[in-house]
């Protein structure tokens, strides 16, 4: 992709990005709506903007730095799709395979037409789960949370794919093998438990743990020292405390309270998981993510170290939503980390289409995803330019930080 030719420096373009600290510490941090949080943007070859404010534990007076480690939740997905597709680069895997190549319980999964949980009436789909399904969330699998049909309350009621609680990947896969899915494969797009499932074939096809093979393939060859599936005794102290905006699952109100969700002294992440999500489980810091952005930024290479090839990625990066269309034409979603117009998705990103129909900054050919806690990246090859949020606050809708941070960064260029 052709990178645009830029007449500011980066001393102009850092001094312009001083509006980013006002703006947040401004609306979010004296206003109460945020402990605290950590934007870095990295531009033509060096990080032009790196700035903790705010307190990374408000009940302890523990301020953000350098080094807090997040919950990054759904910025998990996109790791877990570039572990996925290595093993589609060595030929071990094809996009159009069906799913129960690799899971044959799922050989006779069907489609959800009425009924409740131990009395679904269902039929036949028209046509089998395929890979490319599960990358980019045409499964016809969902999340318990969405709140939408009876076969999301069967997951809420069986559990299913919450990383805190106890259980494991084989527990879910064998449990869906008994669900409907909500709709026939390829036909709608559902946030979904699809990149759990990921997970678990990649340590099928693999051979090695998918915990493992993250650890080995992708973070000590990047340098990512403290991401992973949990916080280490030695570095419990870093991890950051997670809030909630009022009642979780309802509209925020402009007065609503900012309560703790997840104390970092008595938090699940402080020990080995049972389940190894790779749609939400791991936690990270702003540098070993930072250096995951600035891989996919270079095509699939960082310091000498290739991940994924560039062809890889130029496909992962495209639209593959049927029939060319946007999230917001396709989506059966009622809870996504992207809902404009104008934004598709690849296989383990959203990406820009048309950035005039999302109303907000950007460029075509951008690709991003966030996470349950306002975690957000964006990279954006024609500006070469990795955009960068890490707060800790649940729920994702609860502000429009994204759109903000678009604005305030491409405003600066």
């Amino acid at each position: 992709m052709t990178k645009t030719t830029s007449l500011d420096t980066n001393a102009e373009f850092a001094a312009r990005l001083k509006r980013v600290d006002r703006f947040f510490a401004d609306e979010y941090l004296c206003a109460g709506k945020l402990a605290g949080l950590l934007v870095q943007v990295w531009r033509n070859g060096k990080l032009a903007l790196n700035s903790p404010q705010g307190m990374a534990d408000r009940e302890r007076g523990v301020p953000m730095a350098e080094d807090t480690i997040f919950r990054i939740y759904s910025m998990t997905k996109p790791i877990t799709s570039v572990a996925f597709m290595m093993l589609f680069e060595q030929g071990l895997v094809a996009l159009d395979d069906p799913v129960a190549k690799y899971i044959p319980s799922w050989a006779d999964l069907r489609v959800f037409e009425g009924g409740q949980l131990g009395a679904f009436k269902t039929r036949a789909p028209t046509r089998p789960m395929q890979i490319i399904d599960l990358l980019r969330h045409t499964s016809g699998l969902t999340y318990g949370f969405q709140l939408y049909t009876p076969v999301d309350a069967a997951y809420r009621k069986l559990k299913l794919g919450n990383v805190e609680l106890a259980g494991t990947l084989d527990d879910m896969i064998a449990a869906l093998a008994d669900l409907p899915l909500e709709f026939s494969p390829g036909t709608a797009w559902n946030y979904s438990v699809s990149t759990d499932v990921l997970g678990y074939l990649i340590g099928q096809i693999s051979g090695t743990p998918f915990e493992t093979f993250l650890q080995r393939k992708i973070f000590d060859p990047l340098g990512m020292a403290d991401t992973g599936f949990h916080v280490p005794a030695g570095k419990a102290g870093r991890l950051a405390a997670c809030y909630a905006v009022g009642q979780l699952g309802r509209a925020v109100q402009a007065d609503s309270p900012v309560t703790l969700q997840d104390d970092p002294r008595t938090s699940s992440y402080l020990k080995p998981p049972t389940f190894y999500s790779g749609g939400g489980g791991l936690v990270s810091t702003a540098a070993d993510y930072m250096r995951f952005a600035r891989m996919l930024l270079g095509g699939g290479t960082l310091d000498g170290v290739r991940i994924l090839g560039r062809k890889t990625l130029e496909m992962m990066t495209a639209n593959h939503l049927p029939g060319g269309a946007d999230i917001p034409q396709l989506s059966r979603s009622l809870f996504s980390e992207a809902a404009y117009n104008g934004i598709g998705f690849g296989l383990g990103f959203a990406t820009t289409l048309e950035p005039a129909q999302t109303l907000a900054l950007g460029s075509a050919g951008d690709f991003f995803w966030g996470g349950a806690a306002s975690t957000f990246f964006v990279v954006d090859p024609r500006e070469d330019m990795v955009m960068l949020l890490l707060t800790q606050l649940m729920p994702s809708s609860a502000y429009p930080l994204r759109r903000q941070l678009r604005t305030l960064v491409h405003g600066a260029l």
